[in-house]
């Protein structure tokens, strides 16, 4: 892509029209075996042949060893042994990665295309495959009736690279509209965002994706109607991430603005992708804020200036 800023516009304006519309793009991928694999091409910077592979001593399960790409250096982390595939040390394909604000080069057998689905048709696991792994955190069928597994790739890269720890918090004062009610797809953020709410003191509900998110929270409206209270006394804000099955983050931001039971409840978007299209992505369903994974301070006080309101 042309880098003047007349094209990173129209490149930015044409994945924005993705926005509400309850849609993405998957980046197709094998491992050597008969499975179909996934990733948001939002988090793709690029994807090449794969070039000498430096190996370090003491490295971690899954990572190869590091490349050297246009001047930054890039941890390799091959992806068939976290859905137990044997890996021979070989690989054709890197898909070079960037989310959280980090870098790093996934090890696959091949690459296929991309395409356009709809949130509604991505479905979490368990209620498509049984048995499947944890790392998987959703499930979509190619129209030839072959499935599609979207890995948890937050949770590998904190397996592999490591996590970083929660560092001390103030504990904020719990009053009526404290508690924060959060969705996420993956169980590695679901628990790291109760980490940091639990250091400040906050009570809290969550749901695995945004369509669970809005059945929750028009449970919640409805029943704060019927005893007479404002929904703002129930929950304070919603933090949602962007990418989910069935319902993505962008859909549950514009229920929530769209229902006037729920004005004066800030909705903060928290996402690994944090690129200026997924931004204005946000701004333009109505997010409050915006803040990308996986910054527990930043986290914390974005969370402790939208309850102090």
């Amino acid at each position: 892509m042309n880098s003047s800023a007349g094209d990173l516009m129209n490149f930015v304006n044409d994945k924005t029209r993705l926005a509400g519309f309850n849609k993405m793009e998957l980046l197709l991928f094998t491992l050597g075996g008969r499975e179909v694999f996934g990733i948001n091409v939002f988090k793709v910077r690029e994807v090449c042949e794969t070039p000498p592979i430096t190996k370090m001593p003491n490295m971690p399960r899954g990572v190869e060893g590091i490349i050297s790409l246009r001047g930054s250096v890039i941890p390799v982390v091959a992806l068939a042994p976290f859905v137990g595939l044997d890996h021979d040390g070989g690989g054709a394909k890197l898909i070079i990665t960037e989310f959280s604000g980090h870098a790093q080069a996934f090890l696959v057998h091949d690459v296929d295309r991309i395409i356009r689905v709809d949130w509604d048709h991505v479905k979490a696991p368990q209620a498509m495959l049984v048995g499947a792994t944890s790392l998987v955190t959703a499930i979509t069928e190619l129209p030839d009736g072959k499935l599609v597994s979207i890995l948890d790739v937050e949770q590998i890269v904190a397996d592999t690279l490591g996590d970083e720890q929660i560092p001390h918090l103030e504990p904020l004062e719990s009053k009526p509209g404290s508690s924060v009610f959060f969705a996420d797809d993956s169980a590695f953020a679901r628990r790291k965002i109760s980490q940091v709410l639990e250091k400040l003191c906050l009570p809290s509900q969550h749901a695995h994706n945004g369509r669970e998110a809005w059945e929750k929270l028009l449970q919640l409206a409805k029943s704060a109607e019927q005893e007479g209270i404002p929904l703002a006394d129930r929950i304070g804000m919603v933090l949602t991430d962007a990418e989910m099955p069935e319902m993505d983050g962008y859909v549950l931001t514009r229920c929530i603005k769209a229902d006037r039971r729920f004005d004066g409840i800030p909705v903060v978007m928290h996402s690994s992708l944090s690129s200026v299209a997924n931004r204005k992505m946000g701004q333009q369903v109505g997010v409050d804020a915006y803040v990308a994974k996986f910054d527990a301070t930043v986290l914390a006080n974005t969370i402790s200036g939208m309850l102090k309101h």
